[in-house]
């Protein structure tokens, strides 16, 4: 048993990391997607060609593989701490799958900018920057709090 809160720890602790590297990755995405829609939009398609190199580097150095390790250990970890049967982890699951749709919306207008075709004004890119940040601080609230 003692094995199993260590191993729990360390799963617990590189969650916790690798969530932080994947919501850093969620709030630069949208950001570069502002510069990279207003360079289209002003003209400047060497900027523009900058900001799809930079998006895809962090899609792929640390975006998509910081989400793929989240939710192999968050799933390890419901499962060894034998979570399942708690409201307060299918609501964060509930959470985590909105935020993995945004995290799949943003990597596909990355790639819709990549070949010029905006479809959204940057207010509203603006204003869906804050969909990550708002999200986090409902998933820290269940699993902190636990309030059911």
């Amino acid at each position: 048993m003692e094995r199993l809160i260590v191993a729990y720890n360390w799963y617990l602790a590189a969650h916790v990391i690798f969530v932080i590297f994947w919501m850093a990755g969620l709030f630069m995405l949208p950001r570069y997607l502002v510069y990279h829609q207003e360079a289209l939009a002003g003209g400047r398609t060497d900027e523009a060609a900058l900001w799809v190199e930079r998006e895809s580097k962090i899609r792929t150095i640390i975006l998509s593989p910081a989400m793929i390790i989240v939710w192999l250990l968050g799933l390890t970890l419901a499962t060894i701490g034998n979570h399942w049967v708690e409201p307060w982890l299918h609501a964060k699951l509930l959470f985590v799958l909105g935020l993995s749709g945004y995290h799949g919306w943003a990597v596909g207008y990355a790639k819709k900018l990549a070949t010029n075709k905006p479809t959204l004004s940057g207010k509203t890119l603006r204003m869906l920057n804050e969909i990550p940040a708002v999200t986090a601080a409902f998933i820290v609230i269940l699993v902190i709090v636990k309030p059911f």
